[in-house]
C-alpha cells in the first residue's frame, strides 16, 4: 500500500509550518486518512514543485485497487457471491409487477378502511337510537367520568365531584398512554359548563356508545381513537384517557373546531367576512370583533374559500394580494389572515352598503366560473350597528333567490341596532346573534354552522367524509406521543325525533382516526425501496403531490391520480444527495390507482435497476430454524415478518420470536407473511458460513495490522 514516503524529496513540507507534525502522524495512518487530508487544489508556492497530474492519477488508480481488494476480504462478498450460487438450481428470480403491486395493497387498503368506516356507521346509528329514546330533562343529576376530573381528589383524600375513580393502564397499542379499554371518558372546554342542563343530557344519552365502542374494537382491534363530538361542546373519547389542562390551567380543546367535525357537520363554502372599522369599534368592540373573525377562521377547512374585507369610509382588503377573490382556507391562509386582522386600527365611520357589493361580486363571479366551493355561500357581517339604507343591495344582488346566506353578529352590549342587524339575517336566510364579551364569541359563532347543515340534517345525508393527512398534535397535548401522519372517518349525527326533524338538527359527529403507519404496514416495506424519511412539522397538512415530485411539469402524473384513475407513467428524475451537494439521476416507474369508496389514490415507485426483482429461495424449516436461532443472527426490527400489534398476548413478542413460533406451529393464531419468512430463512441457511470466515478474518488482524 503506498505510503507518504514516496512523495517527491522536493516538496518543502517545511513552508506550511505545521506540516512536519503532521507528516510524522500520516506516516502512521491508513492511506485513506492521508488522500483526505492531502489537498491537491493547493496553489503552488514559488520554489515548489507541481505534482505530476500522472502521478496523481497513479495514486488513485492504486488506492483504489488496494480499497477494492480490502473491502472484498473483510466483506466475505466473493464467499457470499459462492455461496448463493451453489444455491441457484434452487432459486427462482420473480420479475416485480409494478401494476400488480399497487392494486393489491389498494385492495387490502381498501378493506381496512371499510372496517373502519363500518364502525362509525355503528356508532351513528346508536347515538341516533339513544337521543330518540331520549326525553330532555332540564333538572337532570348525572354524574359521569369527566376526563379532566377523574382520579382527583379534595384535601380529605375524597374523590372530586365528576371525578371517580377510573382504571388507567398503559397500552402499546395507543401509544403507550394510559387509557382504559372498557371505558371512555368526557372531556369539555375550559368555556363549557360541565352541568349544563345541555351538557349532562347530551352525556347521558351518549353512554349507549360505550358498549359500542367496546363492540367496534374486539371485532377490529386495529381501530385506535373513536369518539363522539357534541354539537353542545363536550367530546366523548374512547379508550377513556386523563386530559391535563395546559400550562395556564386551560382546556383549550374544543372537538368543534377540528377538521373532521367541520367537514362532517356541513358541506363546503365560500365565506367572504365583513369586518367594521370605524372609530365606534374602538377598545373591546375591535378586541371581539378580532376574536370573532379568529374563531371564524378555526371553524374553516380545506374544501372552503374566504377573504376578509376591512371597511369604514372605504373597503380594503386586509391582504392587498387577495383582492377580487377567494383563497383555500387552508392552515397557511388562516394563520396568514390571523396575523393580519390583528394588526387592523379602527377610524372613520362604517359605510356598509359598499362592503356588502364586494362581497357578493366576489362570490357572484366564483359561482359563474365554477370557482370555489361550488356549494354553500355566505357573508359574515360583525358590526356594532347598521345605520344606511342597506336593502337596496339585497334587492339587486341576492333577492328573490337569497343563494348566499347572511349571517351578522353584533359587537358590544348595545341593542340599539338589534332589530337591524336580526332583518338583515332574516331575511336572507342567515342567523342573527350578538356577542358581548370574548367569552361569547365560540358558542355564538358556532350556531352559523348548525344554520348551514340544516339542508343535510333534512335530507338526513349522512354523509361518510375522510380528512386530508393531518398532524394532530392538539389531541392530547398533556401525553407525551410521538406526531404521527393520520387521517380521520366521520359522519354526522342528526336528531330522529319526530317534532324536531324539519327543523334539522345536529346532534353531534362521530369519527375514528386512521394512522397512516397502520396503512403502511399493508404495503410490506421488503416489496419496495422506502423514499427519503422526514420530519413532519407539527402543523403538517397534505402537501400537493406537485411539490413532491416537481419533474411532473406536465401533471400527467398529478392528474391521473387526482382523477382517481389506474396506470403507470415513468419519469427521469433527479435526487439530491449530501445535502445537495451532489444529484443522483434515475428513472423512476409510477404505479397508480384509487381505493375504492374512499377520496384516496395509493401510488407505489419502482426504481429501474433497483427492486425490479425478487430473490426466492428454498429451505427447510428444520435447517433455516437452526441457523436462524444462532446468537448472532437478528432480524430487521422495522419489517414486519408476523403482526404482533392485533392480539395482546402477541404484543410482547420480538419479530424473531413471533417468526419461531410460526414455523413451529406453537401459535395457529398468529398471522405471518409467508413469502418473506420463507426468504429470512433461505438467507439464514445461506449466509451462515460468514460468521466462521470474519472470525478467522478477526484472528488474523494483529499479523495484519503489524503489516500496515
Amino acid at each position: 500500500m503506498p505510503r507518504c514516503s514516496a512523495l517527491p524529496s522536493s516538496h518543502n513540507w517545511d513552508h506550511y509550518g505545521q506540516w512536519p507534525a503532521v507528516w510524522t502522524l500520516l506516516r502512521k495512518m491508513p492511506i485513506i486518512l492521508w488522500l483526505l487530508l492531502l489537498d491537491t487544489s493547493l496553489p503552488a508556492v514559488r520554489g515548489q514543485t507541481r505534482i505530476p497530474l500522472e502521478t496523481v492519477k497513479l495514486w488513485a488508480d492504486t488506492f483504489g485497487r488496494n480499497l477494492y481488494n480490502t473491502v472484498t476480504r473483510y466483506s466475505g462478498s466473493l464467499l457470499l457471491q459462492k455461496k448463493y450460487k451453489d444455491a441457484e438450481s434452487s432459486l427462482k428470480i420473480k420479475e416485480v409487477d409494478g401494476l400488480e403491486l399497487v392494486k393489491k395493497f389498494s385492495e387490502d387498503m381498501e378493506t381496512m378502511l371499510r372496517r373502519k368506516v363500518e364502525a362509525v356507521k355503528s356508532l351513528v346509528e346508536a347515538a341516533e337510537e339513544a337521543d330518540l329514546n331520549h326525553e330532555f330533562n332540564a333538572s337532570l343529576v348525572f354524574n359521569y367520568y369527566n376526563s379532566v376530573l377523574i382520579n382527583e381528589k379534595d384535601e380529605k383524600g375524597n374523590y372530586v365531584e365528576l371525578g371517580a375513580e377510573f382504571l388507567l393502564e398503559s397500552d402499546a397499542h395507543f401509544s403507550n398512554q394510559r387509557v382504559n379499554v372498557s371505558l371512555s371518558s368526557v372531556q369539555l372546554p375550559t368555556n363549557v359548563y360541565n352541568k349544563d342542563p345541555d351538557i349532562l343530557n347530551g352525556v347521558y344519552m351518549s353512554e349507549a356508545l360505550n358498549p359500542v365502542f367496546v363492540e367496534n374494537f374486539q371485532r377490529d382491534p386495529t381501530l385506535t381513537w373513536q369518539y363522539f363530538g357534541s354539537s353542545t361542546g363536550f367530546f366523548r373519547i374512547y379508550p377513556g384517557i386523563k386530559w391535563k389542562p395546559d400550562e395556564n390551567g386551560v382546556i383549550a380543546f374544543d372537538c368543534r373546531n377540528r377538521g373532521w367535525y367541520i367537514q362532517a357537520a356541513t358541506s363546503p363554502k365560500d365565506i367572504v367576512i365583513l369586518v367594521d372599522m370605524s372609530g365606534s369599534m374602538k377598545g373591546l368592540r375591535m378586541a371581539i370583533a378580532k376574536h370573532t373573525i379568529t374563531t371564524i377562521l378555526d371553524t374553516l377547512g380545506e374544501n372552503d374559500f374566504v377573504n376578509i374585507i376591512a371597511y369604514n369610509d372605504y373597503v380594503h382588503y386586509i391582504e392587498p394580494c387577495f383582492k377580487g377573490i377567494l383563497v383555500q382556507a387552508d392552515r397557511d391562509n388562516r394563520e396568514h389572515f390571523k396575523q393580519l386582522v390583528e394588526e387592523l386600527m379602527v377610524k372613520g365611520v362604517g359605510v356598509v352598503s359598499q362592503a356588502l357589493i364586494e362581497a357578493f361580486q366576489i362570490l357572484n363571479q366564483f359561482q359563474e366560473s365554477r370557482q370555489g366551493s361550488l356549494c354553500n355561500q355566505a357573508i359574515m357581517l360583525i358590526t356594532d350597528g347598521a345605520v344606511e339604507d342597506y336593502e337596496p343591495v339585497f334587492e339587486k344582488y341576492n333577492w328573490p333567490d337569497r343563494k348566499v346566506r347572511v349571517f351578522t353578529y353584533l359587537i358590544g352590549r348595545e341593542v340599539t341596532f338589534a332589530d337591524r342587524m336580526k332583518w338583515i339575517a332574516c331575511n336572507n336566510k342567515g342567523y342573527y346573534t350578538q356577542i358581548s364579551t370574548l367569552a361569547d364569541a365560540q358558542e355564538n359563532v358556532m350556531e352559523y354552522l348548525h344554520v348551514l347543515s340544516r339542508p343535510m340534517v333534512i335530507n338526513h345525508d349522512h354523509d361518510i367524509i375522510w380528512t386530508e393527512a393531518y398532524m394532530d398534535s392538539r389531541l392530547f397535548t398533556s401525553e407525551a406521543q410521538s406526531l404521527m401522519l393520520l387521517t380521520t372517518v366521520a359522519m354526522p349525527v342528526f336528531s330522529k325525533k319526530n317534532e324536531t326533524r324539519s327543523h334539522g338538527i345536529l346532534l353531534g359527529v362521530v369519527g375514528s382516526d386512521v394512522t397512516l403507519r397502520e396503512l403502511m404496514k399493508l404495503a410490506p416495506r421488503y416489496k419496495y425501496r422506502e423514499g427519503k424519511k422526514l420530519r413532519p412539522k407539527p402543523n403538517y397538512n397534505s402537501v400537493d403531490l406537485s411539490e413532491v415530485e416537481w419533474e411532473d411539469q406536465a401533471e400527467t402524473l398529478r392528474t391521473a391520480m387526482i382523477n382517481g384513475e389506474t396506470g403507470s407513467h415513468s419519469m427521469d428524475v433527479k435526487v439530491p444527495l449530501d445535502k445537495g451537494k451532489r444529484v443522483l439521476f434515475l428513472t423512476n416507474d409510477y404505479f397508480f390507482t384509487d381505493i375504492s369508496d374512499t377520496p384516496f389514490s395509493l401510488g407505489v415507485v419502482l426504481t429501474r435497476g433497483h427492486g425490479e426483482y425478487i430473490l426466492l429461495g428454498n429451505t427447510s424449516v428444520e435447517e433455516g430454524l437452526h441457523d436462524l436461532l444462532h446468537p448472532d443472527l437478528t432480524l430487521a426490527s422495522d419489517w414486519i415478518y408476523c403482526i404482533t400489534d392485533i392480539d395482546p398476548d402477541h404484543r410482547k413478542l420480538s419479530q424473531l420470536e413471533a417468526v419461531v413460533r410460526f414455523l413451529t406451529g406453537m401459535d395457529p393464531g398468529l398471522e405471518c407473511d409467508e413469502e418473506l419468512v420463507r426468504e429470512v430463512l433461505f438467507d439464514a441457511v445461506v449466509t451462515a458460513p460468514m460468521e466462521a470466515y470474519w472470525t478467522a478474518l478477526a484472528l488474523n488482524m494483529s499479523e495484519y495490522v503489524r503489516e500496515g
